[in-house]
Protein backbone atom coordinates (compact mmCIF):
# COMPACT_ATOMS: atom_id res chain seq x y z
CA UNK A 1 0.00 0.00 0.00
CA UNK A 2 1.39 3.62 -0.59
CA UNK A 3 1.41 5.62 2.15
CA UNK A 4 2.18 9.68 1.89
CA UNK A 5 4.78 10.50 3.86
CA UNK A 6 6.94 13.69 5.28
CA UNK A 7 10.74 12.96 5.64
CA UNK A 8 12.79 16.24 6.43
CA UNK A 9 15.76 17.17 9.05
CA UNK A 10 14.51 19.98 11.68
CA UNK A 11 16.42 21.79 14.00
CA UNK A 12 15.06 21.18 17.69
CA UNK A 13 13.32 24.73 17.65
CA UNK A 14 11.57 24.07 14.81
CA UNK A 15 13.19 24.99 11.73
CA UNK A 16 13.73 23.34 8.38
CA UNK A 17 15.77 26.75 6.80
CA UNK A 18 17.73 29.57 7.98
CA UNK A 19 16.46 33.22 7.33
CA UNK A 20 16.80 34.45 3.70
CA UNK A 21 16.45 31.23 1.76
CA UNK A 22 17.16 31.61 -2.24
CA UNK A 23 18.53 30.11 -5.09
CA UNK A 24 22.47 29.16 -3.76
CA UNK A 25 21.52 29.06 -0.40
CA UNK A 26 18.84 26.85 -0.67
CA UNK A 27 18.66 25.99 3.20
CA UNK A 28 19.39 30.38 4.11
CA UNK A 29 21.86 31.31 6.29
CA UNK A 30 23.27 29.19 8.40
CA UNK A 31 21.02 26.05 6.89
CA UNK A 32 23.33 23.73 5.60
CA UNK A 33 24.58 22.89 9.33
CA UNK A 34 20.62 21.40 9.52
CA UNK A 35 22.37 18.53 7.20
CA UNK A 36 25.28 17.82 9.11
CA UNK A 37 24.46 14.88 10.24
CA UNK A 38 23.71 12.71 6.33
CA UNK A 39 27.21 14.19 4.77
CA UNK A 40 29.37 11.23 5.74
CA UNK A 41 27.06 8.13 5.42
CA UNK A 42 27.49 5.76 3.13
CA UNK A 43 24.05 6.03 2.06
CA UNK A 44 24.40 9.63 0.95
CA UNK A 45 27.39 8.77 -0.62
CA UNK A 46 25.40 6.30 -2.92
CA UNK A 47 22.69 8.81 -3.56
CA UNK A 48 24.80 11.15 -4.65
CA UNK A 49 27.08 8.54 -7.01
CA UNK A 50 29.86 8.57 -4.64
CA UNK A 51 31.95 6.03 -2.65
CA UNK A 52 32.87 5.71 0.89
CA UNK A 53 31.10 6.98 3.94
CA UNK A 54 30.21 5.39 7.39
CA UNK A 55 27.96 2.65 7.79
CA UNK A 56 25.64 3.36 10.84
CA UNK A 57 22.22 3.37 12.37
CA UNK A 58 22.01 6.64 10.81
CA UNK A 59 22.92 5.30 7.32
CA UNK A 60 20.40 2.62 7.23
CA UNK A 61 17.60 5.48 8.66
CA UNK A 62 18.24 7.22 5.48
CA UNK A 63 18.89 4.15 2.87
CA UNK A 64 15.03 3.00 4.39
CA UNK A 65 13.85 6.20 3.65
CA UNK A 66 15.29 6.45 -0.18
CA UNK A 67 14.19 2.34 -0.85
CA UNK A 68 10.69 3.08 -0.06
CA UNK A 69 9.64 5.98 -2.32
CA UNK A 70 8.56 5.70 -6.04
CA UNK A 71 7.76 9.61 -5.96
CA UNK A 72 8.61 12.95 -4.58
CA UNK A 73 6.06 15.86 -4.30
CA UNK A 74 7.81 19.50 -4.02
CA UNK A 75 7.21 23.09 -4.17
CA UNK A 76 8.34 25.23 -6.40
CA UNK A 77 10.12 27.64 -4.39
CA UNK A 78 12.52 24.63 -3.60
CA UNK A 79 12.83 23.00 -7.02
CA UNK A 80 14.04 27.36 -7.42
CA UNK A 81 16.30 27.47 -4.13
CA UNK A 82 18.23 23.93 -5.55
CA UNK A 83 18.38 25.47 -8.77
CA UNK A 84 16.81 22.15 -10.45
CA UNK A 85 19.66 20.26 -8.36
CA UNK A 86 21.60 20.00 -11.52
CA UNK A 87 22.40 17.94 -14.51
CA UNK A 88 21.87 15.12 -12.14
CA UNK A 89 19.41 15.47 -9.81
CA UNK A 90 19.49 12.71 -7.07
CA UNK A 91 15.94 11.53 -6.83
CA UNK A 92 16.43 8.89 -9.96
CA UNK A 93 12.25 9.00 -9.71
CA UNK A 94 9.26 11.11 -11.26
CA UNK A 95 9.11 14.91 -8.94
CA UNK A 96 6.10 16.86 -9.26
CA UNK A 97 6.62 20.56 -8.76
CA UNK A 98 3.63 22.46 -7.75
CA UNK A 99 3.87 25.77 -9.37
CA UNK A 100 0.93 28.42 -10.70
CA UNK A 101 3.66 27.64 -13.98
CA UNK A 102 1.79 26.03 -16.61
CA UNK A 103 5.34 23.80 -18.23
CA UNK A 104 6.11 20.74 -19.62
CA UNK A 105 7.85 17.64 -18.17
CA UNK A 106 11.78 18.31 -17.85
CA UNK A 107 13.91 15.33 -18.21
CA UNK A 108 17.34 15.41 -16.30
CA UNK A 109 19.96 12.69 -15.95
CA UNK A 110 19.71 9.07 -13.76
CA UNK A 111 16.26 8.85 -14.36
CA UNK A 112 14.79 11.88 -12.72
CA UNK A 113 11.76 13.93 -14.72
CA UNK A 114 10.18 17.11 -12.66
CA UNK A 115 6.87 17.14 -13.91
CA UNK A 116 5.13 21.03 -12.97
CA UNK A 117 1.81 20.75 -11.59
CA UNK A 118 -0.83 23.68 -11.43
CA UNK A 119 -4.08 22.47 -10.17
CA UNK A 120 -3.00 22.17 -7.02
CA UNK A 121 -1.70 19.43 -3.93
CA UNK A 122 -4.27 17.18 -3.89
CA UNK A 123 -3.84 16.76 -8.04
CA UNK A 124 0.36 16.83 -7.12
CA UNK A 125 0.12 13.59 -4.51
CA UNK A 126 -2.57 12.02 -6.65
CA UNK A 127 -0.41 11.98 -9.83
CA UNK A 128 2.82 10.84 -7.61
CA UNK A 129 0.82 7.87 -6.05
CA UNK A 130 -0.03 6.64 -9.86
CA UNK A 131 3.84 6.96 -10.61
CA UNK A 132 4.73 5.27 -7.11
CA UNK A 133 3.38 2.24 -7.84
CA UNK A 134 3.86 0.07 -4.64
CA UNK A 135 5.85 2.45 -2.89
CA UNK A 136 5.37 5.35 -0.70
CA UNK A 137 5.51 9.03 -1.36
CA UNK A 138 7.69 11.94 -0.43
CA UNK A 139 5.91 15.16 0.36
CA UNK A 140 9.75 17.10 0.53
CA UNK A 141 8.98 20.65 1.52
CA UNK A 142 9.67 23.10 1.57
CA UNK A 143 7.75 24.09 4.87
CA UNK A 144 4.19 25.64 2.50
CA UNK A 145 4.19 22.48 0.76
CA UNK A 146 3.73 20.17 3.51
CA UNK A 147 1.76 22.37 5.49
CA UNK A 148 -0.85 22.25 2.09
CA UNK A 149 -0.40 18.61 2.72
CA UNK A 150 -1.25 17.97 6.22
CA UNK A 151 -4.27 20.69 5.78
CA UNK A 152 -5.89 18.68 3.17
CA UNK A 153 -5.54 15.47 5.23
CA UNK A 154 -3.08 13.44 2.45
CA UNK A 155 -0.13 12.68 4.81
CA UNK A 156 0.06 9.67 6.15
CA UNK A 157 3.19 9.77 8.06
CA UNK A 158 5.58 12.00 9.37
CA UNK A 159 8.99 11.05 9.56
CA UNK A 160 11.55 14.11 11.54
CA UNK A 161 15.21 14.12 11.91
CA UNK A 162 15.68 16.77 14.58
CA UNK A 163 19.36 18.52 14.65
CA UNK A 164 21.09 19.12 17.61
CA UNK A 165 20.96 23.12 17.15
CA UNK A 166 18.99 26.12 17.79
CA UNK A 167 18.41 28.27 14.30
CA UNK A 168 16.56 30.91 16.08
CA UNK A 169 15.11 32.03 13.26
CA UNK A 170 13.96 30.79 9.26
CA UNK A 171 11.60 28.71 7.71
CA UNK A 172 9.25 27.09 10.06
CA UNK A 173 8.12 23.36 9.53
CA UNK A 174 4.44 23.54 10.73
CA UNK A 175 3.99 27.26 11.19
CA UNK A 176 0.32 28.49 12.51
CA UNK A 177 -3.24 27.00 11.73
CA UNK A 178 -2.66 23.24 11.61
CA UNK A 179 -5.16 22.35 14.38
CA UNK A 180 -6.35 18.91 15.00
CA UNK A 181 -3.97 17.17 13.34
CA UNK A 182 -2.96 14.09 15.65
CA UNK A 183 -0.26 11.70 15.66
CA UNK A 184 1.28 8.57 16.94
CA UNK A 185 4.75 8.14 17.84
CA UNK A 186 5.76 4.62 15.76
CA UNK A 187 9.74 4.96 16.36
CA UNK A 188 11.94 6.93 18.07
CA UNK A 189 16.00 6.53 17.18
CA UNK A 190 18.88 8.95 18.18
CA UNK A 191 22.27 9.12 17.85
CA UNK A 192 24.73 11.57 18.81
CA UNK A 193 24.27 13.64 14.98
CA UNK A 194 20.62 13.26 15.21
CA UNK A 195 17.35 11.93 16.70
CA UNK A 196 15.04 10.07 14.29
CA UNK A 197 10.68 10.86 15.10
CA UNK A 198 8.60 9.01 13.15
CA UNK A 199 4.81 9.37 13.61
CA UNK A 200 1.78 8.56 12.35
CA UNK A 201 -1.49 10.73 11.47
CA UNK A 202 -4.07 9.61 13.15
CA UNK A 203 -7.08 12.48 12.44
Amino acid sequence: MTNVKVDITMSLDGFIAGPNDRPGEGLGEGGERLHAWLHDLDSFHELHGREGGEASPDSDVLREAMESVGAVVLGRRMFDNAEGWGDNPPFAMPVYVLTHEQREPLEKEGGTTFHFVNDGIESAVRQARAAAGDKDVHVGGGADTIQQALRAGLVDEIHVHVAPMLLGRGVSLFGEGLVGVDLEPTRVLHSPAVTHLRYRVVA
